[in-house]
């Protein structure tokens, strides 16, 4: 079940690159001139940019992971700033979307295809920093996540990760949609278990990724189960145009800083 739960995923994420989901558009020509500049920025979550005090100063022969963040954004922009970057991720169409970036641009990033949960093909202490934005609800158990992050990092090294509220999934989805915030599921909640063979069969006929939410006990104790501590925190919302109808009244992402001491 749980390599279908990949293979489906990926396909699924393919289809994203295929529909231009916002999250799999490459960065600009331009963008890649300023970060080569020092002008740069990347982000966690939606809207917020991660503060410059979480990176390494300079960025310049840092080797960097971008964990389950290919789509040629973070990536080139980091490569463009000086940092030798690895891209891990799921979907070959969104590692694509890096390779473009890197072609256009004369960059150099290396593309490995795999799950975020298993990191077999990267070293023990190979990265000064790992960039993991929000993806970890596309996978059933992240404490995998963070041990594998935790072991492919230096001493002194930090993760920064991008997390869904787990709030965002107590809603019924269709209502949700539609702006009304009726509570129906109870948390943990999976597109596997909490819904309907129906149900489902909505979102998998549109090839919408499965999604699982998580504790913030395993998104922020389970890195610290791992060996972490948290050095960094703040919260964001989806875009004011994207109409989300929670993000009127609460944050609906998290993002973290941790450190392997």
């Amino acid at each position: 079940m749980d390599e279908n739960i990949r293979s489906y995923n990926r396909m699924a994420w393919d289809h994203q690159v295929d529909s231009d989901n916002e999250w799999t558009r490459p960065v600009s020509t331009e963008v890649v001139r300023a970060a080569r500049e020092g002008d740069w920025s990347v982000v966690l979550t939606p809207v917020k940019a991660v503060p410059r005090t979480w990176f390494p100063a300079p960025l310049e022969s840092l080797e960097i992971l971008c964990l389950a963040g290919a789509g040629g954004q973070q990536a080139p922009v980091l490569a463009a700033a000086g940092a030798r970057v690895t891209v891990y991720d799921n979907s070959p169409k969104q590692l694509a979307q890096d390779k473009l970036v890197a072609e256009r641009e004369g960059l150099e990033i290396t593309l490995v295809e795999g799950d975020m949960r298993e990191l077999s093909a990267l070293g023990d202490e190979s990265f000064d920093l790992i960039v993991h934005p929000c993806s970890n609800c596309f996978v059933p158990d992240i404490e995998p996540v963070w041990r594998e992050s935790h072991r492919v990092l230096r001493t002194g090294g930090s993760l920064l990760s991008g997390v869904l509220n787990p709030a965002l999934f107590l809603f019924d989805n269709e209502k949700y949609e539609s702006g009304a915030l009726e509570v129906r599921h109870a948390l943990p909640y999976s597109d596997t278990d909490s819904l309907s063979e129906d149900e489902r069969s909505v979102f998998t006929a549109k090839k919408d990724p499965l999604c699982w939410s998580h504790s913030l006990q395993t998104q922020i104790g389970g890195q610290i189960d791992a060996g972490f501590a948290i050095t960094g925190f703040y919260e964001d919302v989806f875009s004011l145009e994207s109409g989300d109808a929670l993000s009127k009244y609460m944050p609906t992402f998290v993002a973290t800083r941790a450190t392997k001491l």
